[in-house]
């Protein structure tokens, strides 16, 4: 199958780990991965600051860029929900719903011997629906020890503007989801979108936690 990969404004500035990986595991799967160079930011920044007709321009953008293609993926919940439910775009999926929904794979050949656990993002809960298409990817790696998270379904904090705009409620919800994340017991924790691991990750770092973070694709396309 021919797939186009959305890498998106944090994959491509911030996360670029994560956007190889996704090419890296759907190639080994035996997929043609292609990247059209004109793509541009989704327009979710846009939207949730009140922009709606700058969002509305990279909409139209999107779907000429993307349009053609049967299939689309993403290693970004937020944005897929974005350019899925709000402009309409269906060929459109985050990675694990392509894996799993799409492609009726589960185990990918990854191994990667190291406790993980899994935070489920507000927009792979609320927007995408993903369920528990991560968790049972996570569960086919072999030496990967997954733990439970307490109180999973909380926010990070994160909420692109909102960690902005509401800066200090953000970080004391951040520090809530990182004492959970240490008392779990884990090595790693893993997620499908990049702007929360971010989020995560510097409030791991700060606390000098020994937790480390990794995209979901990542920890795919680990052998």
């Amino acid at each position: 199958m021919k797939i186009a990969l959305f890498v998106t404004c944090i994959g491509d500035t911030l996360f670029p780990e994560a956007a190889r990986a996704c090419v890296v595991l759907l190639e080994r799967l035996g997929h043609e991965v292609v990247f059209p160079a004109e793509q541009t930011c989704c327009g979710q920044m846009h939207l949730n600051s009140g922009y709606r007709e700058e969002a509305n321009r990279l909409a139209r953008r999107f779907a000429r860029v993307f349009g053609d293609y049967e299939t689309v993926v993403s290693p970004s919940s937020s944005c897929v929900g974005t350019v899925r439910e709000l402009y309409g775009l269906e060929n459109v999926f985050e990675l694990s719903e392509l894996l799993v929904g799409r492609l009726g794979v589960e185990d990918v050949g990854a191994s990667f011997p190291r406790r993980v656990v899994y935070h489920p993002t507000c927009h792979s809960l609320r927007v995408t629906h993903v369920g528990d298409t991560p968790l049972r990817l996570l569960r086919k790696v072999r030496g990967l020890e997954l733990v439970d998270l307490p109180a999973a379904e909380e926010c990070c904090g994160f909420g692109g503007t909102f960690a902005i705009k509401n800066a200090d409620t953000s970080s004391a919800m951040l520090a809530d989801k990182c004492a959970t994340i240490e008392e779990s017991g884990a090595e790693v924790c893993t997620a499908v979108d990049g702007s929360c691991l971010l989020q995560i990750g510097g409030g791991l770092s700060r606390r000098r936690s020994s937790v480390r973070t990794h995209h979901l694709a990542e920890i795919l396309a680990a052998t």
